[in-house]
Parts: structure tokens; C-alpha cells; sequence
């Protein structure tokens, strides 16, 4: 499936998207005795569902809430925030975009806000299409950005997106680094990959990267961005297919990977019809994640946007999800902070998503 709702040259699709653990357990405890999953009948092809695993064991500890916050990086920082919209600098841009969540007054002087490069106009849902205003001058579709090293092609989409998602950058950050010191190649599995910025860095860090998205614009503007940052060479695999027919394929192929990231939609569909609704099918998603983590597994990360709940519902389902794992469950919220027009000065906090991430220790 593809990614969130309303991400850029999809349609609302996601869900059993996106993308057996290998029969070498020596020294492992016996696989779990599987149960009935709890599907709407129909939702998903019966060729797509297997039971959820019952699984025994302590659960892992937990870190909560942990609040996950970025100032910004390389060519982007949230420069001022209020009257539900935010006003962000993405190279040598300055972007109006609406913000449901930023219910304050801007900080700064309505002068600032007016001396934009473009705007966002129209629908203000996530899912929603509109169009740019350009008040200075007329610009291009595209234009080069750089993030943790990492180049790629920003987008003026006509579902306010530019074809990256800012407030990962703290989960970017924390895998290349764990893929810097690993001593040894990492897989890094990237479901629901978008336009590959992730994936990229994490092939630039020195990972094999599997990156997999139901979508074929996305994944052709993923392919532009390894272009632009002349990374042809880097190993990383392009996969165009519903996340969850290929994870469950990866299963029962005995594919293994060592740091899995997952950014599920609220709710897709797939290119051949598959439905995904994240509160019943995520689930599944993340037993079947567990079960291709790699013996040596670095992390497994889960990030939901607009949906209507607690960052504990995820917390205790990754929890359950890693019964027996040992390890750590850290949950909460991931936030952006101000940082004002020089891009250095901090003001009020941003929430854009929640997450949970388990690590081995």
C-alpha cells in the first residue's frame, strides 16, 4: 500500500502495504503457537492474512513518554507556527503549509509571515488537494535540498506536501548512527518509503537498504533523489508493491533485516484493491515485523499520523508485538520546535506524530 493519506501522486492507498524468520533458531525458544487474527471480513484478500502469533515471555521494558524533538536540519527548520498554519524554511524557500494542531498566535510580525515563497491554499485536510500561490514570482515544481548529508529533490504537491516529512529526521538520525557503528553492513527494511530520503540515508551511512512503496510516482521520485545525490552505486533495492503482501512474502522466504521502519497511512488502498485500515490492520503488520528482525535486530520502528489516539495504544501494542524479546519500548510523540528566521532560536513545540521504537537494550 501506499503511504499516509494524501502523500503526493497517490492515490489514498496504504495499508496492507508498504512491504518467517529463517529456520536457523538454534538457542532460540520454539516458535509461538498461532491464533486468529481479528480482520473485517473482506478487508484484505484471505491470500494476504495469517493468524497473529501468541507469544509468551516477559514484555519488554518501557521507556514513556519520551518526546522526540528536532530544531530542524541541514536545508530545514519550522520557523514560526499559529492560526492553524506553520512557516517552515526548506532551502531557499519560505513555505506557508496549514497546521491544524498550531492553535497559538504566531510569534512573529505579520510581515515575516507575508514575505513568502509560496503558499498552500485550498482543502486544509491532510488528505485533501489545493494549489501554491507564489507571491514573489513564479517557481518550478522541483528545486535541491539536503538533509543529514543526503540530497534530494523538494516538490510543490497538490497535497501540500514537498516530499519530505521533517520530524523524522530525529529516527533518520538515530539509524545512521546505529548503522555507523554496527561494525557490519545493517539490512534496513523501509516500508512505506516515500520519496526515499530515509533509505538513502541509510545506504549513505553504509546499510543494504530494501525500500517499498505501492506507489510508482513515489517511487520513480525516489529514484530521481538517488540521481540528483549521484548515489546510483549505493545498494539499495526498489521495490513497487503493497507493504504487506511483501513483508509477508519476506516471511515465508526466511528474509531477515536488522532495523525495520514503517510509516503507515490511517487509511489506503492498494494497487489491486487491498484495504488498510491502520486500527485493524496494524496489528498484523507489526507481528509480521517481529518475525522477520534479524536474530542481531538494531530496532524496530513504527510511526502514525492523524489518527485519533493515544501514543499509548501503540506503546502497548509494540510491547505485546516484542513478548519475549527483551529490549526496550519507547513511545511517545514526535515534535518539531520553532527556531525562528535564523533557524538557532527556540521557541514553542510542534507535535506532528506519535511513535514507538524498540530497541534490544
Amino acid at each position: 500500500m501506499k503511504q499516509r493519506e494524501g502523500r503526493p501522486g497517490q492515490k489514498k492507498t496504504s495499508g496492507p502495504s508498504g512491504e518467517s524468520r529463517r529456520d536457523d533458531r538454534a538457542g532460540r525458544p520454539p516458535k509461538p503457537v498461532a491464533q486468529p487474527a481479528v480482520t473485517r471480513e473482506a478487508a484484505v484478500p484471505a491470500a494476504v492474512v495469517r493468524p497473529l502469533m501468541i507469544r509468551s515471555g516477559e514484555r519488554p521494558t518501557e521507556r514513556v513518554p519520551v518526546i522526540l524533538e528536532s530544531l530542524g536540519a541541514g536545508d530545514f527548520h519550522l520557523i514560526d507556527s499559529g492560526n492553524g498554519e506553520k512557516l517552515e524554511q526548506y532551502g531557499p524557500y519560505r513555505i506557508i503549509r496549514p497546521e491544524a494542531q498550531a492553535l497559538w498566535r504566531p510569534s512573529l510580525a505579520p510581515q515575516v509571515w507575508e514575505k513568502v515563497d509560496a503558499a498552500f491554499t485550498g482543502d486544509t485536510d491532510e488528505e485533501g488537494a489545493g494549489r501554491w500561490r507564489f507571491p514573489k514570482e513564479a517557481l518550478g515544481e522541483t528545486w535541491p535540498l539536503n538533509l543529514l548529508g543526503v540530497d534530494f529533490l523538494g516538490r510543490f504537491t497538490s497535497f501540500r506536501h514537498v516530499g519530505v516529512f521533517p520530524e523524522q529526521i530525529v529516527h533518520w538520525s538515530w539509524m545512521k548512527e546505529q548503522v555507523a557503528k554496527a561494525g557490519r553492513p545493517l539490512k534496513v527494511l523501509n516500508l512505506f518509503g516515500y520519496t526515499g530520503v530515509a533509505s538513502l540515508v541509510a545506504a549513505a551511512a553504509g546499510a543494504e537498504v530494501t525500500h517499498v512503496d505501492a506507489s510508482k510516482k513515489a517511487i520513480g521520485w525516489a529514484r530521481e533523489n538517488q540521481a540528483l545525490g549521484r548515489m546510483e552505486k549505493l545498494p539499495i533495492r526498489w521495490i513497487c508493491e503493497d507493504a504487506m503482501k511483501f513483508i509477508l512474502r519476506e516471511e515465508r522466504r526466511g528474509s531477515q533485516y536488522d532495523i525495520i521502519l514503517t510509516d503507515p497511512p490511517k487509511f489506503g488502498r492498494g494497487p489491486n484493491g487491498e484495504v488498510w485500515h491502520l486500527f485493524e490492520h496494524l496489528p498484523l503488520m507489526l507481528d509480521v515485523c517481529r518475525e522477520i528482525l534479524s536474530p542481531k535486530a538494531v530496532g524496530l520502528v513504527l510511526t502514525a499520523y492523524s489518527i485519533r489516539a493515544s501514543f499509548y495504544s501503540i506503546h502497548e501494542l509494540m510491547r505485546e508485538t516484542m513478548r519475549g524479546a527483551g529490549g526496550v519500548v519507547e513511545s511517545g510523540e514526535l515534535v518539531i520546535r520553532e527556531a525562528g528566521t535564523d533557524g538557532k532560536t527556540p521557541g514553542r513545540a510542534l507535535s506532528t506524530s506519535l511513535f514507538s521504537r524498540w530497541v534490544p537494550k
